[in-house]
């Protein structure tokens, strides 16, 4: 059975009691893997955006310049390790000689990592990608995308907006892209389902150089620490490489 084929299994409704056990160790154990392997790369930040952008969209374009600006900075361009914007902040890193990383998906229709990664994960199950993703990161970048951008920002809003996490710049990059999303949130917070302080856990702009200064400006009091952090190495007793 394919793996997609056994995650719709999980998510229909109980099962007998060892197939839900057999799941949750499957999960476990991708979570272990995915500690494991990026328990070495220095302090990240994310972009996400969407898989369809080609290399002339200036999306692209300008995803790869920011992916730059973070490498340059000593952060590791993380991304969800395909294609679009993924790739363009991944080649942005590579651009300078920066560190970069991607945690994929496996997908019905497979989604080829990218070629601009030092190194990948292939995740079988997105929550635990997600985990990942916001695990290792210290702000996001947040580019035109679809359904799954969509995800993976408001959760992290979520968290913010909850205290889950704190001190946590999220950049939305695209004025024009996001206006009405942002229309939506006055609305939101006109009927009050959330406050007006929620309005400030991100920043909008169309400027590279303006997002990379507000992640600046927010991390300021911990960045010096951040980058002096160097990777753990490697132990042989966790059969560590």
């Amino acid at each position: 059975m394919k793996q997609h084929d056994k995650e719709a299994r999980f998510l229909v409704g109980k099962r007998s009691r060892i197939m839900e056990f057999l799941s949750v160790l499957s999960i476990a154990s991708e979570f272990i893997h995915g500690f494991r392997k990026l328990h070495f790369v220095n302090p990240c930040i994310t972009v996400f955006g969407s898989a369809r952008f080609q290399e002339d969209n200036i999306y692209y374009k300008q995803a790869r310049a920011f992916g730059q600006l973070i490498a340059e900075k000593g952060f590791t361009v993380m991304t969800g390790g395909g294609p679009g914007i993924m790739e363009a902040a991944n080649r942005g890193a590579k651009d300078v000689s920066g560190q970069s990383v991607g945690c994929n998906i496996q997908l019905q229709k497979e989604q080829h990592p990218n070629p601009y990664l030092d190194f990948h994960l292939t995740m079988n199950h997105f929550y635990v990608r997600k985990v990942l993703l916001l695990k290792y990161s210290y702000a996001f970048v947040v580019f035109p995308g679809g359904f799954g951008t969509m995800d993976e920002l408001f959760e992290t809003l979520t968290l913010l907006q909850t205290k889950k996490i704190f001190n946590f710049p999220v950049i939305l990059f695209g004025e024009s892209y996001w206006s009405k999303l942002l229309e939506q949130t006055q609305v939101m917070q006109k009927f009050r389902t959330i406050s007006e302080n929620d309005l400030k856990l991100f920043f909008v702009t169309d400027s590279v150089t303006e997002g990379m200064n507000c992640i600046n400006s927010e991390l300021e009091n911990n960045y010096s620490t951040l980058i002096s952090n160097k990777a753990s190495k490697s132990r042989w007793w966790y059969g560590e490489h």
